[in-house]
């Protein structure tokens, strides 16, 4: 099974713009800058009868989307372009290309959502909502009403993605500035902290409510814990529970070469899929799973030895994935367009590692895991790939486009945005 899947990894434009203007003349240069770029663009790979295109290209670092019913865009960038943090696009022609652009929000960040009337963003440390009219559109991009404030920014893993449920709630993931907790952060023979005071405030999911202003921290409910980084996320309807995807910890040949080789840190610990109830604990920075093992293992800083397995204490993944993949987008696929083998299944945008180093970086893909009854049932399977643009990646920084954000459509594609160039695909089938 894990060989199988490694050998998937050897085989592995419109200017930024904000408040651009909606005249003919700036949209048909849009149309044309896409129609240049796509000459030189790898081309990604999709199963038969599916198809990709690019609608939006430029837009920054794209990092999470949604769409409305009307089949308008909302994508949020890392780092604003000209002052505007979130960008709305729209096809005003019906030719499949996003022609009218705005942007609004002095802000960049990750998070957003739409729900009951509003537009949700992020910031690494606030989230925000923008009322809507009947067309989903913001009716005053000049006043988000702030609904938390004060969450954890210390410069990693500080992005802040969120899921709305059905009741009136707002889960928000908050990464720990942490690798495993240890005294001294990546030190090799550093011991980890017992217990990890951090957990206290980073590490897990804080759920707060949608219609009032001004939460902190200690207004909202620690929803769950023991989640070192979680970008992909979204709400089961199917199970009316929320799931995440979490990065796994790094560095166990450098920080304890006597345990681990190269080629075990390059694959481990794995990237988890987790179903999280209320008070859930995942085990982050005591344990981690290791999908080869199929068992829970104990961190090396807290006594671990690769083998030792975890306390029962601590919830088992719904799904695990070969490690330093990087999840930043999880998607439950509804719509009918797509095949019914589909339906209800999981898309995963893998952003593609950085530290497998001596060996080949993986990932740069979306993958698709089937579900059944609400649990992962079968094999993953890539879906989506070639956005790197090359077969062999050594380096991150040389991967043409890195798939971040997902979002269905009212018709049933799937959006990718990408966060190197700004990049914004759509999946459609037909037979």
């Amino acid at each position: 099974m894990f060989k199988k899947r490694t050998s998937l990894y050897a085989t592995l434009l419109i200017s930024a713009l904000a408040s651009v203007p909606t005249n003919q003349a700036v949209a048909q240069m849009a149309k044309d800058k896409i129609a240049d770029n796509a000459v030189a663009e790898p081309v990604i790979k999709v199963p038969a009868n599916f198809k990709t295109t690019i609608v939006a290209d430029g837009l920054g670092k794209a990092r999470h989307l949604t769409v409305t019913d009307r089949g308008d865009v909302y994508v949020r960038l890392a780092k604003p372009v000209g002052g505007g943090g979130t960008v709305f696009l729209r096809d005003t022609d019906g030719d499949g290309k996003m022609d009218e652009q705005k942007s609004f929000g002095d802000f960049g960040g990750t998070g957003i959502a739409l729900g009951d009337g509003y537009l949700y963003t992020t910031s690494s440390t606030e989230i925000f909502r923008y009322k809507l009219n009947g067309n989903q559109e913001v009716i005053d991009p000049n006043k988000p009403e702030r609904i938390v404030t004060g969450l954890t920014d210390k410069g990693t893993h500080a992005s802040k993605s969120v899921v709305l449920d059905k009741s009136g709630n707002i889960y928000v993931g908050i990464g720990a500035p942490s690798n495993a907790c240890q005294v001294k952060d990546r030190t090799k023979g550093s011991p980890g902290m017992m217990p990890c005071a951090m957990l206290d405030s980073v590490g897990g999911i804080w759920q707060f409510k949608t219609n009032q202003p001004d939460q902190i921290l200690k207004d909202g409910v620690h929803y769950a814990t023991g989640i070192r980084n979680m970008v992909g996320m979204d709400w089961n309807g199917q199970t009316n529970s929320l799931f995440i995807m979490q990065h796994g910890r790094d560095q166990l040949n450098t920080l304890f070469p006597d345990m681990y080789t190269d080629q075990q840190s390059a694959v481990l610990p794995a990237e988890a899929m987790y179903e999280l109830k209320k008070g859930a604990n995942a085990g982050w920075p005591y344990t981690y799973y290791d999908q080869i093992q199929k068992k829970k293992i104990v961190a090396p800083e807290y006594g671990g030895d690769g083998k030792k397995e975890g306390s029962s204490e601590y919830i088992d993944p719904a799904a695990a994935y070969p490690g330093h993949l990087a999840p930043n987008g999880l998607l439950f696929y509804t719509g009918s367009q797509f095949p019914e083998k589909y339906r209800n299944g999981a898309f995963i945008a893998f952003h593609g590692s950085w530290n497998r180093a001596p060996e080949p970086q993986a990932g740069y893909f979306v993958v698709f895991q089937p579900f059944k009854n609400g649990k992962p049932s079968g094999d993953w399977e890539v879906f989506a790939d070639n956005f790197a643009g090359m077969e062999t990646v050594m380096s991150p920084g040389s991967a043409m486009h890195r798939p971040c954000g997902l979002a269905q459509g009212p018709d049933g594609s799937l959006y990718v945005a990408d966060d190197v160039k700004g990049t914004l695909y759509k999946i459609s089938y037909s037979k």
